[in-house]
């Protein structure tokens, strides 16, 4: 007798349906298991890479009904956000958010809520033909008002707890889909990379160094050798940090003095002789000149502090020269570097400037006038190259490295500074951490590996994105005295009395009484 699995398979499933074997399972009274169904978005056909995943969760879950357990299987949709808005971009032949503005972003809303069930009988049938219980018949639905209400109660209640703040950071961001990412959703897109990374020469201006108290008066071409993978941050750079306590060089060859790490000496190559050694505290409050001419960049740095030598403790000779160029407008580390910075007298203007040389779109602004309007990994080339002709360009390399790219449209991701609202996860990392230690994780490994690490490394979750399918983030802020009110249902939303509330309208594109 022939055995064939598929009609096996199919009589069972029939056996469960007639006999409602399932529903039978939800009056077990052996106390519940909770589980929480990760939704999958309708508008995208499933896979047999989804299956791996829902045989887990059945598994365990029937593990535990056979146990006596009651396991509430909820099935649930997740409908919001840049998977669904992305799928509708390119059915309506858009390319980023300009288009979907110009377009019309009521429309495009509602185009987006007609997308998502295009695959729900697929999805339904693959959960019914593998076999995986769920309770399709009551699902939740990310897009439900209930369910985006309860998302308005969480962040209320996160903000009456104090950790819910906006700040200007630099994010992640992703150019072309014109959003921050939260550092998990970066996680997910790191590919391993080739490019050029460069050594450049910044010229001292200073004519004296103090080294072992003693006044050293530097050659005519004295430079700081800093390496960078990301040219196109060269225009936007106001300082360069080294680290007091790393030992340093001078050398030179031909007339040309060099400064970097003692342990980096390797990156010269042949024919330089070491001129003294000196600590990084004595390079602090070197002052230097600006890589580019002003008819290439031309920035407002009038009255501000702007091109010395600053220490940082995050500066390490593992790679490049010892020397970090500083541009706060993309990265945290030199954002926070520059805010850190007190007068070195009263009268002294100690503010460095942020130089957002770029726009949203990820394109050079026009006071970048050399390379304006153009893609910044686009430029990267052609910044190479204006330094090499003027002289400034030490040596290149092709550098492989791991560099995030968006997880939905595969672009780029920039670090970028931007105003948004964020979560102080960092405030209960020994909780999460202590949390972490009770679960049983399987794999084991996963525990102090991966998930562990994460932990460990533990940044503020920027949580707020600027699209336009998902759930309005509630907090509402005055305008003239910049008071913010945040709506923890909507009972609080009908007692509020907000104007031209467009902020919601748009995110739903429909209007609300």
């Amino acid at each position: 007798m022939e055995i064939i699995f598929p009609k096996i398979e199919e009589k069972i499933i029939k056996f469960w349906k007639e006999n409602r074997i399932f529903e039978k399972s939800l009056d077990k009274k052996g106390g519940d298991f909770v589980f929480y169904e990760g939704p999958p978005t309708a508008n995208g056909k499933p896979g047999v890479h989804h299956v791996l995943a829902r045989v887990f969760k059945d598994a365990v879950c029937r593990y535990q009904t056979m146990r006596g357990k009651r396991v509430l299987r909820k099935a649930g949709w997740d409908v919001h956000g840049l998977p669904v808005e992305l799928e509708v971009e390119k059915q309506l032949g858009l390319q980023d958010k300009k288009g979907i503005e110009e377009y019309g972003v009521a429309q495009f809303n509602e185009e987006c809520k007609k997308s998502v069930w295009k695959y729900e009988s697929e999805w339904e049938n693959l959960t019914e033909r593998i076999g995986y219980w769920l309770d399709l018949e009551n699902p939740y639905i990310t897009s439900d008002p209930y369910y985006m209400e309860s998302v308005f109660h969480i962040i209320k209640r996160i903000w009456e707890k104090g950790l819910l703040y906006q700040g200007y950071k630099v994010l992640p961001y992703c150019p072309r889909c014109g959003t921050g990412l939260s550092s998990h959703e970066v996680a997910q897109g790191y590919k391993k990379i080739k490019e050029k990374a460069i050594y450049i020469k910044f010229k001292v201006k200073s004519p004296k160094l103090k080294i072992q108290k003693t006044e050293f008066k530097t050659e005519e071409n004295f430079y700081l050798l800093v390496w960078t993978t990301t040219p196109w941050t060269l225009p936007a750079n106001v300082a360069i940090a080294v680290n007091p306590k790393i030992d340093y060089i001078i050398a030179e060859k031909d007339g040309e003095q060099l400064v970097l790490a003692k342990a980096r000496q390797s990156v010269l190559g042949e024919g330089f002789e070491v001129k003294r050694e000196l600590k990084g505290k004595s390079l602090i409050g070197l002052e230097y000149g600006p890589l580019f001419d002003e008819s290439a960049v031309s920035l407002q740095t009038e009255g501000k502090r702007i091109y010395e030598v600053l220490p940082a403790d995050f500066v390490t000779t593992e790679e490049g020269t010892g020397l970090v160029h500083i541009a706060p407008a993309f990265g945290q580390d030199d954002m926070e570097l520059i805010q850190s910075q007190k007068p070195k007298a009263k009268s002294q203007n100690y503010k460095f400037p942020v130089l957002l040389t770029v726009d949203e779109a990820g394109r050079f602004k026009p006071e970048v006038k050399e390379w304006a309007g153009l893609f910044v990994k686009d430029a990267d080339p052609l910044i190479i190259e204006y330094l090499k002709q003027k002289g400034l360009l030490f040596k290149d390399e092709i550098c492989e490295h791991d560099y995030p790219f968006c997880w939905r449209c595969d672009t780029p991701l920039l670090y970028y500074a931007k105003k948004s609202w964020f979560i102080r996860t960092t405030d209960i990392k020994d909780k999460l951490i202590s949390g972490n230690r009770k679960i049983n994780w399987v794999p084991g490994h996963i525990k102090e590996g991966r998930f562990g690490e994460w932990l460990n490394e533990l940044k503020d979750w920027a949580v707020s994105r600027e699209r336009y399918w998902g759930t309005p983030f509630p907090v509402w802020e005055c305008g003239n005295c910049s008071k913010e009110i945040v709506i923890g249902s909507r009972d609080d939303l009908r007692k509020q009395k907000f104007t031209a509330n467009r902020y919601f309208a748009l995110r739903h594109g429909e209007a609300v009484s």
